[in-house]
């Protein structure tokens, strides 16, 4: 192939990610010619409902995949957090390039820590895990929706709708705005999305030529550990309307796999881990997934049926 074409979102991080993406493969093949291919998703043009009612984060896939359905373009770059647990028949992801900061960041103007915010405090996010972790570690404060790309949040927070706002520190990093971050929420206490801060590329998977292309990108520690976090996530039927939390981590003797499940109405939390070989992630999530659901983590997850997630 002579060239290739990367279908991707409009805002700043998408097209960063999707730069980042061609960048990696121009040097990979000097000689091929990449292209981007940016477009605007129903994910980004409602801002006023949750996903939840108008879809689910599917639809930031959605537009990206028909494109590439239609022949308008070769594959399409993603923030893997934002790629349903069941990819779409005849899609493949060929390609989760090296991770990033999976943390969650504490944005504020005025404190540095969550455990600093006054009583009362209004935090932004409509992310239901990050919800329930809120509540789970400060009951008192108050919870308010936050959608939109990562400036439109940042701005909502500096005309002071918010007291401090949660986003994830490799958004932030990416877009040069990594000191923004007061502090960080990470593992062990506080966990990310499944797939959090990895980059995810997905193709046809009847276009060999391309997968073939892509492969040579695909970072193997990054790939287990995601692997074991969506098969956690498949395991529970995670969407966005439920609050799930995954964190693998890669060591010389195998993975250990972390998973949550919460509430996002009163901070009830659910807890389980496991370790496995490096080959058996979609085992060691289906374990852990298994665990979860004999605490109670069903129960959980059946009332939940409204909800949102918009992670950047």
């Amino acid at each position: 192939m002579s060239t290739l074409r990367i279908a991707t979102r409009k805002s700043a991080l998408a097209l960063w990610q999707a730069e980042y993406v061609a960048a990696e493969l121009r040097s990979a093949y000097p000689s091929l010619n990449v292209e981007l291919v940016p477009m605007t998703t129903r994910g980004d043009e409602v801002l006023d409902k949750s996903l939840a009612t108008i879809g689910g984060k599917g639809l930031f896939l959605k537009e990206l995949e028909v494109a590439m359905q239609e022949g308008r373009a070769d594959l399409a770059v993603h923030s893997l957090k934002d790629v349903p647990a069941e990819l779409e028949p005849g899609f493949a992801l060929p390609a989760i390039l090296p991770r990033a900061d999976a943390a969650d960041a504490f944005v504020s103007n005025h404190y540095q820590t969550l455990a600093g915010l006054p009583h009362g405090a209004r935090v932004g996010t409509s992310s239901l895990r990050r919800q329930a972790q809120l509540l789970a570690l400060r009951p008192d404060l108050t919870l308010l929706d936050l959608r939109g790309n990562v400036g439109t949040r940042l701005g909502k927070l500096d005309a002071g709708d918010y007291d401090a706002i949660v986003l994830a520190c490799a958004g932030l990093e990416r877009l040069g705005l990594g000191a923004r971050i007061r502090s960080r929420l990470s593992a062990p206490d506080w966990l990310p999305a499944p797939g959090q801060a990895a980059v995810a590329v997905e193709a046809r998977s009847d276009k060999p030529d391309v997968l073939e292309l892509l492969a040579r990108l695909d970072d193997e520690e990054t790939r287990w550990a995601v692997t074991a976090e969506r098969s956690l996530n498949r395991a529970l039927g995670g969407s966005c309307t439920v609050p799930i939390g995954g964190w693998c981590v890669v060591t010389e003797r195998g993975l250990h796999l972390r998973g949550m499940v919460g509430d996002a109405s009163n901070g009830r939390m659910l807890h389980a881990e496991a370790s496995a070989p490096h080959a058996d992630g979609e085992a060691l999530g289906e374990r852990v997934a298994e665990a979860l659901v004999l605490q109670g983590a069903g129960e959980l997850l059946r009332a939940r049926s409204v909800g949102a997630r918009d992670e950047e």
